[in-house]
């Protein structure tokens, strides 16, 4: 199997940054929106900015929903990120109606935060419990980037991975098993991030 790393173009998300950070960890990283590529690689990232029914949108839009589905079915390591986090469980009350991918089961919910500004914008610190080989060898409790509004609540509490503190407990990653994703931005969280990218990248497959 090839090593490539394959970053999903659907018209949304920071493709680029992603593609240069995984560049600087010497891994064959491309972005691209053909489907035998998503599917060929050894592993897939799904970015995501923006509104989670634009998202949704523009994956079907681009013919990748399936696709998407075939590459988890087939056991590949994906990683969500921000939205591509969201778009993984079954909706959004951003865009009620909208259905998502429904790789998880659960919702995504407006976050709740009295006295604080939402979106949340900016760095707060990461509390995980280890369960997740992503953020192996972290310190404890880095700081990461967050842009976001709402946030991923799942049926299952377990398979919240990581969580971080905006004016009470926020879902701050989730995963199952070939599947992880992260609702903070690991390529704007300096070393911290390229951490958590570099342990995805070293993921056995």
């Amino acid at each position: 199997m090839n090593n490539v790393i394959a970053i999903i173009d659907y018209g949304v998300g920071n493709l680029y940054s992603v593609e240069k950070a995984f560049a600087r960890l010497g891994a064959d990283a491309v972005v691209t929106s053909d489907p035998a590529a998503i599917t060929d690689a050894a592993k897939v990232v799904l970015p995501g900015v923006g509104a989670f029914g634009d998202c949704m949108s523009n994956l079907a839009d681009y013919g990748l929903a399936d696709v998407v589905r075939e590459v988890v079915a087939k056991g590949t390591p994906l990683l969500g990120i921000c939205v591509g986090l969201q778009i993984l469980f079954a909706g959004s009350e951003e865009d009620p109606g909208v259905p998502g991918l429904g790789i998880f089961p659960g919702m995504v919910r407006r976050l709740v935060a009295p006295g604080l500004k939402v979106p949340h914008m900016g760095w707060n610190s990461l509390e995980f419990d280890g369960s997740s080989p992503l953020f192996a060898g972290l310190p404890g409790n880095p700081y990461v980037y967050f842009v976001h509004s709402y946030h991923a609540v799942p049926d299952d509490p377990a398979m919240i991975t990581a969580r971080t503190e905006y004016g009470g407990r926020v879902t701050a990653a989730v995963g199952r098993g070939n599947v992880h994703a992260v609702q903070f931005h690991p390529e704007k969280s300096g070393d911290v991030g390229l951490k958590i990218l570099a342990n995805f990248k070293e993921l056995a497959i």
